[in-house]
């Protein structure tokens, strides 16, 4: 058996979750259908079986033998072609461990070009490691002024700088490039506070915190969403704020550019609302552009495609969520019916009653059901533009796997299960067959696609690892 039909045939699953569309029906009619075959398919005739029936996907070997007698007039594959073949060889093997530390994992995240991954624990550790080096482990950051947990981090685009939050009003930055390995703040490095609240006596307060930080594709903004219902924009040129909105009901689990113009903002709350702020609408008064609804609990993570057009979000109803905001809607004073029982995903299982329920006025494209969003902001992505075409989404899950979706049809491509408690974050290379998952166990664990085919040999699994009384 070819090593490209044993990867198509482990990541077929005949159990298959089914994706609903937000008006009821059960296949996804959209634009973005379209777009995903153009980032994704090869040349027609390479799928053409017979006159009127298309084959997909096109095997490599078919692929190469096109390209050899030049199928599509260009002499080499184009962009969806690469795309077409990369996404068939999904990191689903494995994995093996890259670190495994006494706390929690929170936050994890590759660098733009995938030299760099970095990864925040509950205890402050931040770590970053050289991925082309073998996984070791190039600066290891102790976060300051640390309330709880590290909720986030975010690479500048140029790799020099990090910054880290907490349940705080203070982000910290840290110069990455430096030659120091160990970085105790104001000890070994400055670990520069940026001041996100302008009294002082928020800096004694627990629930003013920072769940989200995002840097700008320029690296010249921040954006972050915080405990105190609010969207804050910081200028690092300036190193002022230049930008507050009072954007939600409820906490900002979730913030981030549209796109590299930075003009667009995406927020998600638990107020059950995602929500796109135009800045170039706020000469008079600082309100949404649209609002999004669907979600039946309040939103953990957004995602944008990075198109100013598509979006996703994963929600405490147990459901990742596709948008586009050109069918938002107007009425951005939209506040959603309290639930008629008390439930807190905490500590709370999901009731049964509710998992088949749907918002009478979903406007949502699409709904993928089978993971668990519980006890923690589980995180969701898009697959990589340059290796799949962004064809799937993925996301962690509280049952301690990775969950790949195919962004189209809604089956269910994998599960990655490999954990022993639940996977907070994930993240997929952008440009390898190379997916990284960071679980409260404290492990990293690495799933590749092997070149041969073969899985590696199975790794121990680690102790189950008991769970943090508080939560966010």
């Amino acid at each position: 058996m070819s090593s490209s039909r044993r990867c198509f045939d482990v990541c077929e699953d005949k159990n298959r979750d089914r994706v609903v569309r937000g008006d009821g029906m059960d296949s996804l009619d959209h634009e973005i259908v379209q777009l995903t075959r153009v980032c994704s398919s090869p040349h027609p005739g390479l799928c053409a079986a017979r006159p009127g029936k298309v084959t997909l996907p096109v095997s490599p070997v078919k692929m190469l033998g096109g390209r050899e007698v030049n199928y599509n007039g260009r002499g080499r594959f184009t962009s969806a072609e690469c795309c077409h073949v990369l996404s068939r060889y999904l990191p689903v093997y494995g994995p093996s461990v890259v670190d495994k530390m006494r706390s929690c994992a929170y936050v994890s995240q590759f660098s733009a070009d995938g030299s760099l991954f970095v990864a925040g624990f509950q205890d402050s550790d931040i770590r970053i490691y050289n991925v082309n080096r073998g996984w070791k482990v190039q600066k290891v950051i102790r976060a300051k002024s640390l309330r709880w947990t590290v909720t986030d981090t975010s690479l500048s685009p140029d790799q020099r700088f990090l910054v880290y939050s907490s349940i705080s009003p203070i982000v910290h930055i840290v110069d990455v490039g430096s030659g120091t390995k160990e970085s105790v703040a104001n000890v070994m490095e400055i670990h520069e506070g940026l001041e996100f609240s302008s009294n002082v006596d928020d800096y004694d307060d627990y629930s003013f915190g920072i769940f989200s930080v995002k840097f700008s594709t320029d690296g010249r903004e921040l954006v972050a969403g915080s405990s105190d219902d609010s969207i804050y924009v910081y200028d690092l040129e300036t190193k002022k704020l230049s930008l507050r909105i009072d954007a939600h009901k409820s906490d900002v689990n979730a913030v981030c550019f549209a796109d590299e113009t930075g003009h667009l903002i995406y927020s998600g709350s638990d107020d059950n609302l995602c929500k796109v702020w135009d800045r170039r609408c706020f000469a008079s008064e600082q309100k949404a552009a649209g609002v999004l609804i669907g979600h039946l609990e309040g939103v953990t993570f957004i995602d944008t495609r990075g198109d100013g057009r598509y979006l996703i979000s994963n929600g405490k109803d147990q459901a990742l969520k596709l948008w586009d905001i050109r069918k938002m809607s107007s009425n951005v004073n939209y506040i959603p019916r309290p639930r008629k029982y008390d439930w807190d995903y905490r500590w709370m299982d999901y009731p049964e009653h509710a998992r088949n329920k749907r918002h009478p006025h979903d406007l949502s494209l699409t709904t993928y059901k089978g993971h668990s969003v519980l006890r923690t902001l589980i995180r969701c992505y898009f697959s990589p533009a340059y290796s799949t075409g962004q064809k799937y989404v993925y996301t962690g899950s509280t049952d301690s796997s990775v969950y790949i979706y195919d962004l189209v049809s809604g089956a269910r491509v994998a599960r990655l299960d490999f954990h022993e408690a639940p996977v907070r974050d994930c993240n997929w290379h952008p440009f390898l067959p190379m997916l990284i998952s960071s679980s409260w166990d404290g492990v990293i664990a690495n799933w590749e696609f092997p070149g041969n085919g073969d899985s590696p040999v199975p790794v121990m699994r680690p102790r189950r690892y008991r769970q943090p009384q508080m939560i966010w």
